[in-house]
């Protein structure tokens, strides 16, 4: 999921100063469980801003507020609150700030902070897992990324630095090929450590991606 903090309440009334009608939505997914842009946080949202005087013309959750349709959909049900508004504040990631920029023509104001792809260890707690650098390799370090785990992205390690299973660079966080081996060990695939990784592609997170999904019986369409 995408981890989420919200924006200091200043920035967003510095993103608003000069407007006087504002539109809130949410997101269901991951804005929802990271406790940023789910229905107490619009109600909470909608509250601070009227008090500082705004009028709020409406707000709602979507269900996945990156998903184009689902905007156009709720757009269309909303249009008379939604033109109310002199812009929009999104409590939800730049993907779905963007979606509704793209969209609807509104002004849509980021409320939140997009921090990273991660695990929710518990509520409140998240942790960085994946950097979506489009060709994985976790098959090859038994489940453990050391693309986004390893503070220097090694392929083949561990370096020379760690000091009691811990990373040099950060001396709180466990060393991720210390972690590879161990997983490995235990599932007798320490073997699989003798082959040496090229060097990574990182034309494959090059930036902005796109990719269109095909139906396996329509593929063959295009050879």
């Amino acid at each position: 999921m995408i981890i989420q903090k919200q924006k200091p309440f200043e920035e967003i009334l510095k993103a608003l100063d000069g407007e006087k009608k504002v539109f809130i939505f949410g997101c269901a997914d991951c804005a929802t469980a990271c406790k940023v842009g789910g229905e107490d946080e619009l109600a909470e949202m909608k509250k601070k801003l009227e008090e500082k005087g705004y009028e709020i013309t409406g707000t709602y959750v979507l269900d996945t507020a990156c998903l184009t349709g689902e905007v156009r959909k709720r757009a269309r049900e909303l249009k008379d609150k939604i033109d109310a508004a002199d812009s929009i504040l999104v409590l939800a990631c730049g993907t779905a700030v963007q979606t509704i920029g793209d969209t609807i023509e509104k002004l849509a104001h980021p409320g939140v902070e997009s921090l990273f792809s991660g695990t929710v260890m518990r509520l409140g707690k998240y942790t960085e897992k994946c950097r979506a650098c489009g060709k994985c390799i976790l098959e090859e370090t038994g489940g453990i990324c050391p693309v986004t785990r390893c503070a220097k992205g090694l392929l083949n390690g561990p370096c020379g630095g760690y000091r009691n299973g811990k990373c040099e660079v950060n001396p709180d966080q466990d060393c991720a090929w210390l972690l590879i081996y161990d997983r490995l060990r235990q599932r007798g695939k320490l073997d699989w450590l003798e082959d040496v990784k090229d060097a990574k592609d990182y034309s494959t997170a090059s930036s902005p991606r796109s990719y269109t999904w095909e139906r396996p019986e329509e593929a063959g369409k295009h050879e």
